[in-house]
């Protein structure tokens, strides 16, 4: 990452409905990296929760958009121009079908698998060139519809592990930060 301020986005849908659901892990990781210094996170114009902290001595905005998921883009792209926040130095965190749960993977661009809150985040910044710290939530048993089980909360032995894969996904954040994209990816890509 560049020596420019980084807008950090933990992806999540508001209220208490939703906050220990599996689709809400971006805000949990946000959460943390801002419990770490100290941080609260006030509301913002950009309809983003913000929090303006240090990490690895740079500067950073921690944002969770105040929308639904589906509509999380507006608030994404409201955060990135009001601090003056280049497309390049966006890091969304967020939950991943696609990956087994508590496996993390960092990348930069790509599609958006399906995941609505990347769509709308990467339609709103007309970009797709973000990295992305995606934690894989494993795919809904049997027939479960995808989008009834990314609202549910997570299993009783899922929780029992939560705490300290959510720790590693801040920790990797950490690392992106403070070493860049590559270096993050040869420590956490799992």
């Amino acid at each position: 990452m560049a020596d420019d301020r980084i807008l950090i986005v933990g992806l999540g849908n508001p209220g208490p409905r939703y906050a220990a659901t599996r689709h809400n892990v971006g805000f949990a990781v946000v959460d943390l990296l801002a419990l770490r210094v100290g941080a609260r996170f006030k509301a913002h114009k950009s309809r983003c929760e913000i929090a303006e902290v240090r990490l690895a001595g740079k500067p950073v905005v921690l944002a969770k958009p105040m929308s639904f998921m589906n509509e999380s883009g507006g608030p994404v792209v409201g955060a990135a121009r009001f601090f003056k926040v280049a497309v390049e130095n966006v890091v969304v965190a967020h939950d991943e079908l696609d990956l087994p749960f508590g496996t993390l993977r960092l990348k930069h661009g790509g599609g958006e698998g399906g995941h609505n809150g990347l769509r709308s985040t990467s339609a709103s910044l007309g970009s797709k060139e973000y990295a992305r710290v995606r934690f894989g939530i494993g795919r809904p048993p049997g027939r479960q519809d995808p989008a009834d089980y990314v609202l549910r909360e997570f299993s009783s032995a899922e929780r029992k592990e939560l705490a300290f894969l959510l720790d590693r996904a801040a920790d990797a954040v950490e690392a992106l930060v403070a070493d860049g994209l590559e270096a993050a990816q040869n420590l956490y890509n799992e």
